[in-house]
């Protein structure tokens, strides 16, 4: 049979599912992806573009990899530009393909194209075996039906730890099966003018080069864990904010589907194994379960997820000042804590984990902006954006979302906490360089004299605090966030 394999955010040949349907069936294979237009276009609120250049350039050496990991098996990957429902449909009426796969999606406009893809072949009389392969847990194994998935994480958690098994991987084939006669040529990468934007590094202060690809994927995986021996203290340093090492830094590849969570899990197995068992293994596990919630979340709740109410519903008074926003875009905000990790995200594309819980919290609980406008701009900066992930988070540090506590974060104090002696905020905010310890996260408190010592004139060289942090917190205490 002729078979159409449909790569989405599963841009790997280990642990496919989708991959793996085809070549039970398979006789010729032609693996395609697809530059949807919609991907490129821009953001409902602030019309960012929603595909930055650190993500485009992520994608595009994913891209390459996976067509020169598929050359060395035989196969090819087929780039075309247009929407898949319609293309899809039309590969099938000229190469006479019987079956196509592909991995399922969880939010609402990728299902969408999923309908209206599956309803197009079904009348061509094509048959349509799709996969779940982006969480943990599959979906079908959740102990819960997604209409009854707990809206706080714990529940969730503790029930799937409890019922849920991880299943087996699917194995990485040796060899494909060939294209079928008369497929079109493998393409090239659309131009700037089709994408809108233009692909771009991060720079060389980023904590990693961020290299695209399965190949680089497997390659951080062996390192992190088996080279550098660091997942034994992954919990202890998780919540840094420099240097390559603090965290997994997974994420990107999870994102575009080029590491298996699945595959990580059973490696973390294998440590436990052969090296050690501690918190810290748990705890990298207890963030993939994390990333599953969110996914499953959005299917529980659909377009909920990008509502300004958010999945709970709530009605605020949101902001919309676009000159208090463009200052914490920009990193003027003042505050060295959210200044430092904006500049970090504006010129990379990635931000520690704890960095996005500040800056979140900051814009949507400090300066009360509307929530999806940080959402969005995330959206089209970060390397490692994930749909659910992303918008899931943001609900959560906004009120809005699966944070049962609805808390708001003490920015200096986080700073004090995580990045005690500055020097995270020295890195990305040079201008402090000389600013005391006493003062790094508070320039602002130094007087004239001092501030002609450290060599910064606030106003000039950094600027003042765009609101009182101590006013905005008791705000937030009124409004009853």
């Amino acid at each position: 049979m002729n078979t159409l394999l449909w790569f989405r955010n599963d841009l790997r040949l280990h642990d496919n599912e989708a991959l793996h349907i085809a070549l039970e069936q398979a006789e010729t294979l032609i693996p395609v992806y697809i530059f949807d237009p919609r991907q490129f276009g821009r953001t409902d609120e602030v019309r960012f573009p929603k595909t930055g250049p650190f993500r485009l350039r992520f994608l595009l050496d994913s891209l390459s990899d996976l067509r020169a990991r598929l050359r060395e098996k035989g196969s090819d990957l087929i780039l075309l530009q247009g929407k898949p429902e319609a293309l899809i449909p039309e590969l099938c009426r000229k190469l006479d393909i019987g079956l196509v796969t592909y991995h399922e999606e969880a939010t609402f406009e990728e299902t969408q194209v999923e309908d209206v893809l599956d309803d197009a072949l079904e009348a061509l009389g094509v048959e349509v075996d799709s996969a779940w392969g982006a969480t943990l847990y599959h979906v079908d194994d959740l102990p819960m039906d997604i209409e009854k998935l707990p809206d706080v994480f714990t529940a969730f958690r503790k029930k799937a730890e409890k019922f849920s098994e991880v299943r087996a991987l699917f194995e990485t084939p040796s060899t494909l099966p060939p294209l079928p006669a008369g497929h079109p040529e493998a393409g090239d990468f659309p131009d700037s003018e089709f994408l809108g934007i233009a692909p771009d590094s991060p720079s060389e202060k980023s904590v990693l080069p961020f290299e695209g690809g399965e190949t680089a994927a497997l390659k951080r995986l062996e390192t992190y864990f088996w080279d550098q021996d660091l997942l034994r203290k992954y919990k202890e340093t998780r919540n840094g904010m420099l240097g390559a090492d603090y965290s997994s830094k997974f994420s990107p590849w999870l994102a575009n589907g080029t590491i298996s969570p699945r595959y990580i899990y059973f490696e973390v197995k294998r440590y436990e194994k052969e090296r050690k068992k501690n918190s810290s293994t748990y705890w990298l596990v207890f963030e993939l379960i994390w990333r599953d919630y969110f996914r499953f979340i959005a299917l529980k709740h659909g377009r909920k997820l990008f509502w300004e109410s958010g999945i709970k519903g709530k009605r605020y008074a949101w902001s919309r000042n676009m000159g208090d926003f463009e200052k914490w875009v920009n990193a003027e905000t003042g505050i060295p804590m959210i200044d430092a990790n904006m500049r970090e995200l504006n010129e990379t594309g990635f931000m520690s984990n704890r960095g996005r819980q500040n800056v979140a919290s900051f814009l949507a609980k400090c300066l009360n902006i509307d929530w999806r406008w940080g959402a969005e701009y995330f959206e089209s900066l970060l390397l490692d954006y994930d749909v659910c992930s992303n918008w899931g988070n943001w609900a959560y540090n906004s009120g809005v979302g699966n944070d049962p506590r609805d808390r708001y974060f003490n920015i200096v104090g986080q700073g004090k906490r995580y990045d005690a002696k500055g020097d995270y905020i020295r890195h990305w905010l040079p201008e402090l360089a000389n600013v005391p310890d006493d003062y790094i996260h508070e320039p602002h408190r130094m007087s004239v004299a001092q501030q002609r010592e450290a060599g910064v004139e606030l106003g000039n060289d950094y600027p003042f605090p765009m609101i009182s942090l101590e006013k905005a917190y008791r705000e937030i205490e009124k409004r009853g966030d």
